[in-house]
Parts: C-alpha cells; structure tokens; sequence
C-alpha cells in the first residue's frame, strides 16, 4: 500500500459540487453532455506528447518494440485510465455513503499477445485478449459495504463501460500545409 496521508480521505471529494452538478442535470439533461477532447503530438521516434485541458502526458515504446522507454506505453496508459477511473468511482461511491478509506490500491493487468500489434498474425486481435484488476481496501467498513461500493463504481465508471462495450471510433486523414 501506499503511504498514508493526513489528507488521504473519501471525505476530501467535494459532495456539495457532486450534489449540485446532479440536481442541475436533473433540472436540465442537456447539461450532462460532455465533450473531452485531446490533442496528441509526435515529438519523434515513438514519443508523443498529448496535451488534456492543460495536461501534459507522454508515451513511449519500450526498447524492445523500438522505443526509448522514456515514459509509459500507450497501452499501460489504458490500464492507467482504467484504475484511475475505478478509484474515483470508489471515493466518489463511499463518499456518499459516509464510508471512509484509510487507504486502497488498484492493481490492473492486461494480457496482450503482440504477434497481432507485429502483424505476424492477422487471427490475432491487436489489443489486450483480458484484463483483470484487484482493489485491496483498508477500511473500517466491512466487507459487504465495501464489495456494494466496489460494484457501484464498476456500475457508474465510463472507463469500464467503455472497456467492457467499446465505443464507436471514426477516423479522418488530413494533409498538414
């Protein structure tokens, strides 16, 4: 587990604005439509650079799939979004029920046959054949909350949704001047 800090608590989310954005959504659907964009730059080799409200994230290959390893793989960056994801759907779902962490970790793992990524085997999908995950908790709480909090989040998060149902993706090339 990870270090504890003071500030470490389910507590911290803040309900008011939680509450507040569901009760406007309410009042008006047409405010639960998001757009999230992200903008991508190739800094060379197999290095890119993605640019999310302000955010910067870099990615790389590693060595052996002709990268520099300087920073994490595109794939791991999924495996990232997904915990990620998955554990603010556990803060946010304890929060709301009062329930507090003292602290929790997600570790994800994606299996990946790279003969389909290599081309050396068009009956081989590109991507990850299963991923798996395992939440430990510590928490006063006991377990069956926990397990209903678990599941309220695998329920509510867009990440797994997306995961488990895929998503239409369209593609356009356009020609830089």
């Amino acid at each position: 587990m990870s270090e504890t800090v003071s500030t470490k608590s389910c507590m911290t989310l803040n309900l008011g604005n939680y509450r507040n954005f569901i009760q406007e959504v309410q009042n008006d659907p047409a405010k639960a439509n998001f757009s999230f964009s992200a903008k991508t730059l190739w800094k060379g080799g197999t290095i890119t650079e993605t640019t999310a409200r302000e955010r910067v994230i870099k990615a790389d290959e590693p060595e052996v799939l002709g990268g520099q390893d300087s920073a994490v793989d595109p794939v791991e960056l999924l495996l990232a979004a997904l915990s990620s994801c998955v554990s603010i759907g556990l803060v946010t779902q304890a929060a709301k029920r009062g329930v507090d962490f003292e602290d929790f970790e997600i570790e994800v793992t994606g299996d990946l046959d790279l003969r389909g990524y290599l081309g050396l085997d068009e009956s081989i999908r590109s991507g990850f054949t299963n991923v798996q995950y395992i939440v430990r908790i510590k928490s006063d709480a006991p377990p069956e909350a926990l397990e209903e909090i678990l599941r309220a989040a695998e329920k509510t998060s867009p990440m797994l949704d997306n995961i488990r149902n895929g998503v239409p993706v369209t593609s356009r090339l356009e020609m830089i001047d």
